[in-house]
């Protein structure tokens, strides 16, 4: 049966399972209340979830949000476009505790206007990919490697892996060959994808 976690419209919704408490974790902007980014913390139990409180993680316009698990930190990380800050690509790092989730503070890894936003973690390297669209010109699909410390995350310098405009991007990591996977949809209408070899911090494309 269908559980309800938000009474209003929600929407850009990104979803990951925390392995170490055994807890879904869903992000969302919560249309009802301005926009904001929000997050639940969810437990299966048979065929039904149950939710706990609910946390904010951002207080301007909310979209384009992804998520993760960093199995090495236990923490949760979801990216997104900050209406409130210039639409720039901003990531935050999530702790849960039972059935509630805290939040450490946004940090900017790209100062443009973003889309797409998606990220997965490297199990190998033990760092966390994001992969979008920087609308800024020379517009172009990017990726970049974010390192978890505590509550918050740095970043590398971001890669290029296409020089014209894309979206729907999605990605995955693939931890036997140790790569991570981008696909997206190419502005001419082409199903295009591209794999990076991150077993370190650098980033090689293999288009």
């Amino acid at each position: 049966t269908p559980v309800q976690f938000n009474s209003s419209d929600t929407d850009g919704h990104g979803l990951v399972f925390d392995t170490s408490n055994n807890k879904i974790v869903i992000a969302y902007r919560d249309d009802g209340d301005s926009n904001k980014g929000k997050a639940k913390v969810g437990t299966v139990s048979g065929t039904s979830i149950s939710f706990g409180s609910e946390a904010e993680f951002n207080s301007g316009n909310t979209r384009k949000i992804g998520a993760t698990f960093d199995s090495n930190s236990n923490k949760v990380v979801i990216v997104y476009r900050d209406g409130g800050n210039s639409n720039y690509g901003t990531a935050i790092v999530g702790t849960i505790s039972g059935t509630s989730i805290s939040f450490g503070s946004g940090v900017v890894y790209d100062s443009s206007y973003v889309n797409d936003n998606q990220c997965v973690f490297n199990s190998s390297a033990n760092k966390v990919i994001v992969s979008y669209y920087d609308t800024a010109s020379p517009a172009g699909g990017k990726i970049i490697v974010g390192t978890i410390s505590g509550t918050s995350i740095s970043f590398d310098t971001a890669v290029t892996f296409e020089s014209s405009s894309i979206s729907y991007v999605n990605s995955a990591y693939d931890s036997s060959a140790d790569r991570v996977v981008v696909v997206y949809s190419q502005s001419g209408g082409n199903g295009e994808y591209t794999v990076f070899i991150t077993g370190s911090a650098n980033l090689t494309s293999e288009n």
